[in-house]
């Protein structure tokens, strides 16, 4: 039973890549940001992405055409149902760090570090998190993938909250991809037998 050695090469390749991408895990929420009450006007989008081995999220919103300029945002947590309802503020108290505020249409990015306990409410951590901010991120994640989280931009017009979007989970490339490597490997490894 000989293999040869690209096929081995391959096959330790596709296991180290594995192991390696395995480590740290890139969770991407994605939704489009559509007005939350009657009367308002604005749209957007926003994109979410938490990486475990850091503990960072990374927050990216586009949006215009808002009835009032933007007074705060933030991500609110967690719903009784998906998809609807409203529930207090989870990330992060007041507004996002850097959210442009007095405008009707603008781009925001942002990293927040979920280790820190400011960058959670007290109400959040207490209610949801179990009194920890480990408890507080479990929380947030166990919202975002059951869609009772959402991000909400509130302006002038709508101090309530004009638009918002409860983010629901993007496929992960890369899983996909090592998954049809690995099976390409397993493939190529059977292959080989086969003629031996």
């Amino acid at each position: 039973m000989r293999t040869s050695s690209w096929q081995s090469c391959l096959l330790a390749a596709t296991l180290s890549l594995t192991s390696t991408l395995a480590s740290a895990t890139i969770y991407t929420y994605a939704g489009n940001l559509a007005p939350e009450v009657t009367g308002a006007q604005g749209s957007g989008i926003v994109k979410l992405k938490f990486d475990d081995s850091t503990n960072d999220l990374s927050i990216y919103a586009g949006f215009g055409g808002l009835s009032g300029l933007t007074t705060v945002a933030h991500i609110h947590c967690c719903t009784a149902a998906a998809g609807t309802g409203t529930i207090g503020v989870a990330v992060t108290p007041g507004t996002l760090p850097g959210f442009p505020a007095g405008v009707s249409a603008d781009s925001y990015s942002a990293v927040i570090d979920l280790d820190l306990a400011s960058s959670f409410t007290s109400a959040f951590i207490n209610n949801f998190g179990g009194g920890t901010v480990a408890g507080a991120r479990t929380a947030l994640f166990a919202g975002l993938d059951a869609g009772t989280a959402y991000f909400n931009i509130h302006t002038s017009a709508f101090p309530g909250g004009e638009i918002r979007a409860f983010p629901e989970r993007v496929p992960e490339p890369a899983s996909l991809f090592l998954g049809f490597l690995g099976i390409g490997a397993l493939l190529l490894t059977r292959r080989g037998r086969r003629r031996f």
